[in-house]
């Protein structure tokens, strides 16, 4: 039983080691090929002076303001459509790329908002108007991401059985990303709150699809998550939320109908079909039904 034991032990510590070697191997892979998403001032905000220093984390970067007092009176909002600066813009190529990316945005933001707020149409008065600008977008390596959807679907099979391992990190190379800017503003055109925020796709939590706004589409509902926190906890929120989503987002998730129905301009959410989708490397444009909203 001993000899058993002490074999058993050595496979298990060559394992790990073999294991650790290639998360280093990627790891420095990763530094030496990720994207860096700028934090520029744009001109699209009322005012920037209101905005925090900037903050990073799992490159992540973020500057906001939020007037917490006023936003807890808040019942009725509405979401401008979303919008592009000229350099953003003219680094995707199609009306129809640059649509999915910012009806993406929207219909986060328009789902998530309506956890504690009465979502109206745009052309609608409210206590609070939201908008959001794209500052900048780095386009997806199709190639690429084709190269690296072969390896994480299909990679796992080619590993040793004995190294632990849940899934194939994605090659970190030809990783896209994207820069937002975003405000809410009062009746009277005050800004209440405010946020700069920039991702870019890293390799091990953004898969890769084969699609040039493939992990700027990614991105936009990860901005809008966080957004949204901010307007509807009146706070800075915190970089990892653990709270289990409302029934009316699980529902909207799965392509349901949204609690209002001004959210309805952005189309259904692909639910289950764009998952898999998603699984695949697969384009997001398959399966994401868009609203008539303009982008």
């Amino acid at each position: 039983m001993s000899s058993q034991f002490d074999l058993f032990r050595r496979v298990a510590h060559a394992s790990s080691n073999r294991l650790a070697t290639i998360l280093m191997a990627g790891i420095v892979l990763a530094a030496t090929g990720c994207t860096t998403m700028p934090m520029e001032e744009s001109g699209t905000l009322t005012s920037y002076s209101n905005l925090g220093a900037q903050k990073s984390k799992l490159g992540k970067k973020r500057r906001l303001f939020v007037d917490g007092d006023y936003l807890s009176q808040v019942r009725t909002v509405r979401i401008i459509p979303a919008s592009y600066t000229f350099v953003a813009a003219s680094k995707v190529k199609t009306p129809a790329d640059r649509s999915l990316v910012t009806n993406a945005l929207d219909r986060a933001l328009c789902v998530a908002l309506s956890d504690r707020y009465h979502l109206v149409p745009p052309d609608r008065q409210a206590d609070l108007t939201v908008r959001s600008v794209i500052t900048d977008i780095v386009p997806t390596n199709k190639r690429v991401a084709a190269a690296a959807t072969v390896v994480s679907v299909g990679g796992g099979f080619a590993l040793p059985e004995n190294i632990p391992v849940v899934g194939v990190p994605r090659i970190p190379f030809g990783l896209g990303g994207l820069s937002v800017e975003a405000e809410a503003v009062d009746s009277r055109n005050v800004q209440r709150a405010a946020m700069m925020w920039g991702r870019s796709a890293n390799f091990l939590q953004d898969k890769p699809r084969y699609s040039e706004v493939g992990d700027a589409y990614s991105q936009a509902t990860k901005f809008a998550r966080d957004f949204s926190r901010l307007l509807i906890k009146g706070r800075e929120p915190r970089m990892l939320d653990l709270s289990l989503p409302s029934g009316h987002r699980v529902r909207s998730w799965f392509g349901g109908k949204p609690k209002y129905e001004a959210c309805e301009a952005y189309g259904r959410a692909p639910g289950l079909p764009g998952a898999l989708s998603a699984k695949f490397g697969l384009p997001p444009q398959w399966t994401d039904k868009r609203g008539k909203t303009p982008g």
